[in-house]
Protein backbone atom coordinates (compact mmCIF):
# COMPACT_ATOMS: atom_id res chain seq x y z
CA UNK A 1 0.00 0.00 0.00
CA UNK A 2 0.91 3.49 -0.95
CA UNK A 3 0.24 5.22 2.53
CA UNK A 4 1.52 4.46 6.28
CA UNK A 5 -0.61 2.73 8.43
CA UNK A 6 -1.74 3.56 11.62
CA UNK A 7 0.24 1.42 13.70
CA UNK A 8 3.46 1.42 11.05
CA UNK A 9 6.93 2.84 12.05
CA UNK A 10 6.78 5.68 9.75
CA UNK A 11 3.28 7.11 11.64
CA UNK A 12 4.40 10.79 13.09
CA UNK A 13 2.88 11.22 16.84
CA UNK A 14 3.68 14.91 16.99
CA UNK A 15 1.93 15.39 13.46
CA UNK A 16 -1.54 16.37 14.43
CA UNK A 17 -4.33 19.25 12.18
CA UNK A 18 -7.16 20.27 11.70
CA UNK A 19 -9.66 21.75 8.59
CA UNK A 20 -11.00 23.35 5.57
CA UNK A 21 -10.48 24.00 1.48
CA UNK A 22 -12.67 26.29 -1.12
CA UNK A 23 -15.80 27.33 -0.10
CA UNK A 24 -18.81 25.56 -2.56
CA UNK A 25 -21.29 27.98 -4.23
CA UNK A 26 -24.61 28.88 -1.84
CA UNK A 27 -26.75 30.18 -3.86
CA UNK A 28 -28.99 27.58 -3.31
CA UNK A 29 -29.39 28.12 0.20
CA UNK A 30 -32.22 30.78 0.59
CA UNK A 31 -34.09 31.85 2.99
CA UNK A 32 -36.79 30.09 1.73
CA UNK A 33 -35.40 26.98 3.18
CA UNK A 34 -34.84 28.60 6.82
CA UNK A 35 -37.68 27.46 8.08
CA UNK A 36 -38.17 23.67 9.18
CA UNK A 37 -41.59 21.64 7.80
CA UNK A 38 -44.54 20.69 9.96
CA UNK A 39 -43.57 17.68 9.58
CA UNK A 40 -40.35 17.13 11.22
CA UNK A 41 -40.79 15.14 14.65
CA UNK A 42 -36.93 14.09 15.28
CA UNK A 43 -33.95 16.79 15.10
CA UNK A 44 -30.29 15.15 15.24
CA UNK A 45 -27.05 15.94 15.75
CA UNK A 46 -23.92 15.02 13.90
CA UNK A 47 -20.47 15.53 14.12
CA UNK A 48 -18.15 16.25 10.61
CA UNK A 49 -14.69 15.87 11.98
CA UNK A 50 -11.44 14.98 10.49
CA UNK A 51 -7.73 16.43 9.95
CA UNK A 52 -6.69 19.85 8.94
CA UNK A 53 -7.55 20.23 5.32
CA UNK A 54 -9.99 16.75 4.39
CA UNK A 55 -13.34 19.24 3.29
CA UNK A 56 -15.25 19.43 6.73
CA UNK A 57 -16.02 23.17 5.89
CA UNK A 58 -16.86 22.21 1.84
CA UNK A 59 -18.89 19.08 2.74
CA UNK A 60 -21.11 20.60 5.18
CA UNK A 61 -21.44 23.60 3.21
CA UNK A 62 -22.73 21.57 -0.10
CA UNK A 63 -25.02 19.66 2.10
CA UNK A 64 -26.97 22.31 3.70
CA UNK A 65 -30.61 23.29 3.35
CA UNK A 66 -29.57 27.16 4.80
CA UNK A 67 -26.40 29.11 4.78
CA UNK A 68 -23.91 27.62 6.45
CA UNK A 69 -22.48 29.08 9.51
CA UNK A 70 -18.40 29.27 9.61
CA UNK A 71 -15.77 30.24 11.80
CA UNK A 72 -12.99 30.60 9.82
CA UNK A 73 -9.98 32.91 9.68
CA UNK A 74 -6.79 33.73 7.45
CA UNK A 75 -4.00 31.85 8.42
CA UNK A 76 -0.84 33.91 9.12
CA UNK A 77 2.54 33.65 9.72
CA UNK A 78 1.88 31.78 13.48
CA UNK A 79 0.62 28.26 11.89
CA UNK A 80 3.69 28.06 10.08
CA UNK A 81 5.42 25.08 10.41
CA UNK A 82 2.00 23.74 12.90
CA UNK A 83 -0.39 23.60 9.78
CA UNK A 84 0.93 21.25 7.21
CA UNK A 85 -0.42 22.49 3.86
CA UNK A 86 1.09 19.70 1.55
CA UNK A 87 -1.38 18.94 -1.35
CA UNK A 88 -4.08 21.94 -0.19
CA UNK A 89 -2.95 24.22 -3.05
CA UNK A 90 -3.68 28.01 -2.33
CA UNK A 91 -5.72 27.37 0.96
CA UNK A 92 -5.60 29.98 3.06
CA UNK A 93 -8.37 29.82 5.87
CA UNK A 94 -8.73 27.59 9.10
CA UNK A 95 -11.52 26.99 10.94
CA UNK A 96 -10.83 28.15 14.78
CA UNK A 97 -14.31 27.12 16.24
CA UNK A 98 -17.18 25.55 14.48
CA UNK A 99 -18.89 25.13 11.13
CA UNK A 100 -22.93 24.52 11.39
CA UNK A 101 -25.48 23.18 8.94
CA UNK A 102 -28.64 21.47 8.42
CA UNK A 103 -29.97 19.24 5.99
CA UNK A 104 -33.71 17.39 6.06
CA UNK A 105 -33.27 14.02 4.88
CA UNK A 106 -37.09 12.71 5.64
CA UNK A 107 -39.97 14.31 6.21
CA UNK A 108 -40.19 13.36 9.53
CA UNK A 109 -36.20 13.97 10.01
CA UNK A 110 -33.43 16.50 10.66
CA UNK A 111 -29.58 16.68 11.03
CA UNK A 112 -27.99 19.32 12.58
CA UNK A 113 -24.44 19.46 11.10
CA UNK A 114 -21.61 20.67 13.04
CA UNK A 115 -17.75 20.80 11.84
CA UNK A 116 -14.65 20.69 14.54
CA UNK A 117 -11.75 22.04 14.28
CA UNK A 118 -9.11 19.26 13.59
CA UNK A 119 -6.04 20.91 14.87
CA UNK A 120 -4.52 20.16 18.11
CA UNK A 121 -5.15 23.12 19.37
CA UNK A 122 -8.49 23.24 18.99
CA UNK A 123 -8.68 19.92 20.98
CA UNK A 124 -10.40 21.31 24.11
CA UNK A 125 -13.85 22.36 21.95
CA UNK A 126 -14.61 18.96 20.93
CA UNK A 127 -15.77 18.32 24.41
CA UNK A 128 -18.40 20.89 24.45
CA UNK A 129 -19.48 19.79 20.43
CA UNK A 130 -19.59 15.89 21.33
CA UNK A 131 -22.66 16.79 23.78
CA UNK A 132 -26.00 15.62 22.34
CA UNK A 133 -24.13 14.02 19.17
CA UNK A 134 -25.73 10.63 18.23
CA UNK A 135 -22.34 10.12 15.62
CA UNK A 136 -18.99 11.03 13.75
CA UNK A 137 -18.83 11.36 10.43
CA UNK A 138 -14.91 11.16 10.16
CA UNK A 139 -13.37 12.43 6.49
CA UNK A 140 -10.03 11.25 5.36
CA UNK A 141 -8.28 12.39 2.56
CA UNK A 142 -6.10 9.77 1.21
CA UNK A 143 -2.87 11.48 -0.05
CA UNK A 144 -2.48 12.13 3.90
CA UNK A 145 -3.87 9.62 5.30
CA UNK A 146 -1.15 9.55 8.18
CA UNK A 147 -2.65 12.89 9.64
CA UNK A 148 -5.90 11.33 10.10
CA UNK A 149 -4.50 8.76 12.79
CA UNK A 150 -3.89 11.44 15.93
CA UNK A 151 -7.53 13.20 15.17
CA UNK A 152 -9.09 9.22 14.99
CA UNK A 153 -7.29 8.20 18.42
CA UNK A 154 -8.80 11.41 20.05
CA UNK A 155 -12.42 10.91 19.23
CA UNK A 156 -12.48 7.06 19.58
CA UNK A 157 -12.12 8.28 23.49
CA UNK A 158 -15.87 9.45 23.48
CA UNK A 159 -17.29 6.28 21.92
CA UNK A 160 -19.80 7.52 19.30
CA UNK A 161 -20.59 5.68 16.58
CA UNK A 162 -18.50 6.95 13.34
CA UNK A 163 -18.44 6.18 10.09
CA UNK A 164 -15.36 7.20 8.09
CA UNK A 165 -15.33 9.11 4.46
CA UNK A 166 -13.01 9.24 2.20
CA UNK A 167 -13.39 12.23 0.26
CA UNK A 168 -11.92 12.00 -3.23
CA UNK A 169 -10.11 15.22 -4.08
CA UNK A 170 -9.14 15.33 -8.05
CA UNK A 171 -5.39 13.65 -7.49
CA UNK A 172 -6.55 11.36 -5.09
CA UNK A 173 -5.10 7.65 -5.24
CA UNK A 174 -7.82 4.98 -5.78
CA UNK A 175 -7.68 2.25 -2.77
CA UNK A 176 -10.00 -0.54 -1.92
CA UNK A 177 -12.02 -0.39 1.24
CA UNK A 178 -9.95 -2.85 2.65
CA UNK A 179 -6.87 -1.45 2.06
CA UNK A 180 -8.14 1.89 3.91
CA UNK A 181 -9.95 -0.31 7.42
CA UNK A 182 -6.39 -1.48 7.40
CA UNK A 183 -3.97 1.23 7.33
CA UNK A 184 -6.53 3.26 9.71
CA UNK A 185 -6.71 0.37 12.01
CA UNK A 186 -10.62 0.28 11.97
CA UNK A 187 -12.84 -2.57 13.71
CA UNK A 188 -14.44 -4.44 11.58
CA UNK A 189 -18.47 -3.20 12.43
CA UNK A 190 -16.94 0.43 11.36
CA UNK A 191 -18.35 1.50 7.83
CA UNK A 192 -16.26 3.00 5.24
CA UNK A 193 -18.00 4.87 2.26
CA UNK A 194 -16.59 7.22 -0.42
CA UNK A 195 -17.89 10.51 -0.88
CA UNK A 196 -16.35 14.12 -3.16
CA UNK A 197 -17.14 16.98 -0.23
CA UNK A 198 -18.32 19.03 -3.08
CA UNK A 199 -21.38 16.90 -4.44
CA UNK A 200 -24.51 17.18 -2.00
CA UNK A 201 -25.76 14.17 -3.29
CA UNK A 202 -22.52 12.02 -2.31
CA UNK A 203 -21.99 13.90 0.95
CA UNK A 204 -26.25 13.40 2.06
CA UNK A 205 -25.26 9.54 1.44
CA UNK A 206 -22.52 9.38 3.72
CA UNK A 207 -24.53 10.95 6.35
CA UNK A 208 -27.46 8.54 5.53
CA UNK A 209 -25.18 5.64 5.86
CA UNK A 210 -23.65 6.95 9.66
CA UNK A 211 -27.08 7.89 10.75
CA UNK A 212 -28.06 3.78 10.00
CA UNK A 213 -25.05 2.92 11.85
CA UNK A 214 -25.69 4.87 14.35
CA UNK A 215 -29.10 3.09 14.99
CA UNK A 216 -28.04 -0.03 14.27
CA UNK A 217 -24.96 0.37 17.05
CA UNK A 218 -27.95 1.73 19.66
CA UNK A 219 -30.16 -0.77 19.22
CA UNK A 220 -27.33 -2.89 19.31
CA UNK A 221 -26.49 -1.58 23.11
CA UNK A 222 -30.19 -1.70 24.27
CA UNK A 223 -30.49 -5.12 23.45
CA UNK A 224 -27.07 -5.80 25.35
CA UNK A 225 -28.73 -4.34 28.18
CA UNK A 226 -31.32 -6.48 28.42
CA UNK A 227 -29.08 -9.66 28.89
Amino acid sequence: MAFATKNSPERDDAHAHSDPDPHPDDAHQDDAHAHLPDTVTQAVKILVVGAFGVGKTTLIGSVSEIRPLRTEERMTQASVGVDDLRGLGAKSETTVAMDFGRITLSPSLVLYLFGAPGQRRFWELWKGLVTGAIGLLVLVDTRRIEDSFEVLDQWERYSLPYVVAVNRFPDSAQYEDGEIREALDLPASVPVVTCEATDPRASQRALEALVRHAIEQHRHAAREALV
